[in-house]
């Protein structure tokens, strides 16, 4: 099993504006923290923050330890050396594992963000350095995302927690048509994480969130969905566990390879990961 989507973090050494409020997650987060509660034997460390030093730390991480498997960083998508520093990050210690870049283009002001002409560039460097690049965005971003993927075909994209519909707000659509959209765009996979948190987080059940699960697998098909724990976030809602457990019952109904690509063989191509781990 491969889990393409966690974090790590420690806000005793480093700020992290986004956890302001979020008092049961404000702690650090370890890599023998991951150990304790997944059953992965393979894992995507994902940035938190715009920060190259946190992306070299996460490096180290994966430089030391058999169970992440990758790292999804950080760099400026808009620096005119970015080539550069790309390969920087890739040449330094456990620069190997590097196998994405993110920005939370969710936090931009401006909702086409992703298609401004720097940004475009920035990203077609980053596959250009063998990379895949994660859209992380909400609804506002939804249009700018299906146009990035067209202009940009070449590019390894992955949507993180499946362009995170309003589920506790029971906001199947236009979410669902965003998806539908997007999944026709050959070079985007999805990750069916992060749901839990976009629902009620006191009373979210499994079948609330069905739906949404069930038409990200039938709009990108298993060979193109890949699981994402997103803990420690989702100890917001849920535990390790229940999220793990929820997947394997929003992919019960598939065959025994469906299954596997969704919890491995996916995230093992989309980015890609060595057989081996870090």
């Amino acid at each position: 099993m491969v889990d393409a989507h966690h974090h790590l973090w420690d806000p005793t050494r480093r700020n992290y504006d986004w956890l302001a409020g979020l008092g049961p997650i404000r702690r650090p987060y370890t890599e023998a923290d991951l150990r304790a509660v997944t059953p992965a034997s393979a894992t995507v460390l994902v940035q938190t923050v715009p920060s190259v030093e946190e992306t070299l730390e996460f490096l180290g991480v994966a430089a030391s330890s058999s169970l992440v498997a990758g790292v999804v960083g950080w760099v400026d998508l808009t620096a005119p050396d970015i080539a550069d520093r790309l390969a920087s990050l890739r040449s330094s210690p456990g620069g190997d594992a590097l196998v994405g870049i993110r920005h939370q283009a969710q936090d931009e002001p401006d909702p086409r963000w992703l298609l401004r002409p720097e940004v475009v560039r920035g990203i077609t460097a980053v596959a250009a350095a063998g990379l895949s690049y994660d859209l992380l965005v909400k609804p506002p971003q939804h249009a700018a995302a299906v146009e990035l993927a067209d202009a940009v075909p070449g590019v390894r994209l992955v949507l993180d927690h499946a362009g995170k519909p309003a589920i506790a707000d029971g906001g199947y659509e236009p979410w669902a048509a965003f998806l539908s959209s997007l999944s026709m765009r050959p070079n985007v996979f999805c990750k069916l994480s992060g749901l839990v948190t976009e629902a009620d987080w006191t009373r979210w059940t499994v079948d609330e969130i069905r739906p949404y699960a069930e038409h990200v697998l039938a709009s990108f098909g298993p060979d193109r969905v890949m699981f994402g724990s997103d803990w420690p976030v989702c100890e917001l809602a849920a535990t390790y566990a229940q999220v793990h457990e929820a997947a394997r019952s929003y992919t019960s109904a598939l065959s025994t390879s469906e299954r596997e690509e969704v919890f491995g063989g996916t995230a093992t191509r989309a980015y890609p990961l060595s057989p081996e781990g870090g």
